[in-house]
């Protein structure tokens, strides 16, 4: 097997952790995120030569990572989920106030994630850079290409989707708002 070109792997360790928190972000597992990241590489070390520079690299490396963690929400409806996180696995070896204190945590991440799904792609992309990777509503309108006003509708639509399922979860649960 071959090197890899130099120009190309500037842009990996220069971009490297720009992908990894991308893909977390878009709803890649921890466990899979590094399969998933090389699949973006992959992708773009492929398809380096028809970048064109009119956007930013960062834009076009996000464009990869956005069908990537698309693909792989898809195809998770046919994989078997097995804990396999070290430090998942670790909260197992505590006493029983970490096991509890880590299976709450674990349940709000989760709760969290499942609303986050729920979300339609545009919004859960506007709410993740702005709530999560705290980009500026600018920032996120470049790297999407779109407006910084439809920036606010899918913002202002997304956060009024997770408050309401943030209720609903919590009366289900009998509880406060505080549930996730």
């Amino acid at each position: 097997m071959s090197t890899p070109q130099p120009e190309f792997r500037a842009i990996y360790d220069a971009n490297f952790n720009f992908v990894w928190c991308s893909l977390r972000r878009l709803g890649v597992r921890e466990a899979d995120v590094l399969d998933q990241a090389q699949k973006v590489f992959l992708t773009a070390h492929f398809k380096l030569a028809e970048f064109e520079g009119r956007s930013q690299l960062t834009t076009w490396l996000f464009g990869i990572c956005q069908r990537v963690a698309s693909d792989y929400r898809r195809s998770a409806l046919f994989r078997r989920e097995v804990t396999t996180d070290a430090a998942e696995m670790d909260l197992y070896g505590g006493s029983h106030e970490d096991l509890a204190q880590g299976a709450e945590s674990r349940q709000r991440a989760q709760a969290a994630e499942a609303i986050l799904n729920k979300l339609p792609e545009p919004q859960r992309l506007v709410f993740v850079l702005f709530e999560l990777e705290e980009m500026s509503g600018q920032d996120i309108a470049q790297l999407l290409g779109i407006s910084v006003g439809t920036v606010r509708s899918r913002l202002r639509l997304a956060r009024e989707a997770f408050s309401r399922e943030v209720k609903r979860l919590s009366v289900a649960r009998g509880g406060t708002k505080e549930a996730v």
